[in-house]
């Protein structure tokens, strides 16, 4: 699941880096042409000792978790819902890739819509297309009706995506961006595993209640965002000289930014794609095994990436960007290459555990790199657009071009490159300045009264 995250109006604010403050201001950190970092804000005042992570991440963080609980209660119906209109497999399929390829189109447009009226208005939006697309998909009478709603649920969800990934980005200060991505993601974990946990309670409701209770659940999100994340709590737009989007050639620039595109596609490629589609299949063709094991497979590295991102948060912002980036691709691409030479159940589970080790130690630190490029202070929609792009490109093309392989040469070949594309994604990352300024790394590692962690 790759919807994995938001930003408000205007995106203009104050000179300093500290969005704990809310008041988004006019200059970022600017990129400077040719260099790997984005050029630390010597006049940002350091964050006062103990804070807390802002009130409005945290309503953020309870609306992933509402989000992710309601996909992870329709994704194991969807397939059954599509066959009951007679199509084949093939068929079925496609509705699932109806949503990722209409997140991956749209993508570009919704970071246009992030920088023309604001993260709030676009997060909102996104959830109420997502919502009624699945209000509608209860009611379809046709496969294609539900091809078409499930289609226009990926738009609003690439919306309520970016949006939500540039608020992160502008409201977490810059000290705590990698605990404050780890929260996100690990809401967004814990709502995909519990969904489908909820989903099984309610099957005698029958194939059409998850999509309409999604759609209710939904709707609570909206109404609970558009409550709490108010203009004046975000930081509204302010009068004056508002610093302009930011471009993506801007972006581009900057190493740390090309390099977590690099792995942003191996990550949607291997952890999101080829993981869903392929393990099943390896555990029962080549562990000899079935379903049992394959879902054993999956939940440890649900497992491992949840355990892991309750640390790496942390340790992305008392460390640095890079060292937990280059040991999570490092973890997970060898991790995946062992898995495609499993023939044991317990070396099979291992492996998966480590691979999702690998992925949570890796995400924080990629997104908050890319926090680190755009900074508070503008717009960074048409950015962060193309930084999901890469990972909803790797989740489609992924599963194909390793299935393909696998058929040709075998799971060991499928597995192996999908590993070596993690590896590849390291070395892009190898030259890559650290994005975090040392005034914030200091400020990380300074203790927190009475041992709090700011939560």
């Amino acid at each position: 699941m790759s919807h994995p995250t938001p930003r408000s109006p205007g995106s203009s604010g104050s000179s300093g880096d500290d969005a704990a403050r809310h008041l988004p201001g006019p200059s970022p950190l600017p990129v400077a042409p040719g260099s790997d970092a984005p050029a630390p804000d010597a006049s940002a005042p350091a964050a006062p000792t103990g804070q807390k992570v802002p009130e409005p991440i945290k309503v953020l963080i309870a609306a992933a978790f509402v989000i992710a609980l309601g996909y992870g209660l329709v994704a194991p119906v969807l397939p059954q819902f599509a066959a009951s209109f007679g199509v084949g497999v093939a068929a079925s399929s496609a509705v699932i890739s109806a949503f990722a390829l209409c997140r991956l189109v749209f993508a570009p447009a919704s970071g246009a819509v992030v920088n023309r009226i604001g993260e709030r208005p676009t997060y909102l939006i996104g959830l109420i297309v997502v919502a009624l697309s699945s209000a509608a998909t209860a009611f379809a009478q046709t496969y294609w009706q539900l091809l078409v709603f499930r289609g226009l649920g990926g738009i609003g969800s690439t919306m309520f995506t970016v949006s939500a990934m540039g608020l992160i980005v502008r409201l977490a200060p810059r000290h705590m961006r990698g605990r404050v991505s780890g929260y996100y993601a690990t809401a967004f974990l814990l709502g995909g595993i519990l969904g489908p946990v909820l989903g099984g309670f309610l099957a005698g409701l029958g194939m059409h209640a998850p999509f309409l209770i999604y759609a209710g659940a939904l709707i609570v999100a909206v109404l609970v965002v558009w409550l709490r994340l108010r203009d004046e709590t975000l930081g509204a737009k302010r009068t004056g000289a508002a610093q302009p989007p930011m471009r993506v050639r801007d972006a581009l620039d900057a190493g740390a930014y090309r390099a977590a595109l690099a792995s942003s596609f191996s990550t949607g490629w291997t952890a999101m794609g080829v993981r869903v589609a392929l393990v099943p299949l390896l555990a029962a063709q080549v562990v000899g095994e079935g379903p049992a094991v394959a879902g054993l497979a999956l939940a440890l590295f649900a497992v491992g990436n949840a355990a892991a991102l309750t640390v790496t948060g942390r340790l992305t912002d008392r460390l640095g960007r890079k060292p937990l980036v280059l040991t999570g691709l490092a973890v997970c691409g060898l991790s995946t290459i062992g898995v495609g030479f499993s023939t044991s159940v317990v070396a099979f589970a291992v492996l998966s555990l480590l691979s999702g080790v690998g992925s949570g130690t890796l995400n924080p630190g990629q997104q908050a790199a890319v926090a680190d490029v755009i900074g508070p202070d503008r717009a960074g929609g048409k950015v962060l657009s193309r930084y999901q792009m890469c990972a909803d490109a790797g989740q489609i093309a992924g599963p194909v071009i390793a299935g393909a392989l696998a058929d040709a040469a075998g799971f060991g070949w499928a597995f192996g490159v999908s590993g070596a594309l993690m590896l590849l994604a390291a070395l892009a990352w190898l030259p890559v300045r650290e994005t975090l300024p040392e005034t914030a790394l200091s400020e990380a590692r300074r203790p927190r009264p009475g041992g709090t962690d700011g939560r």
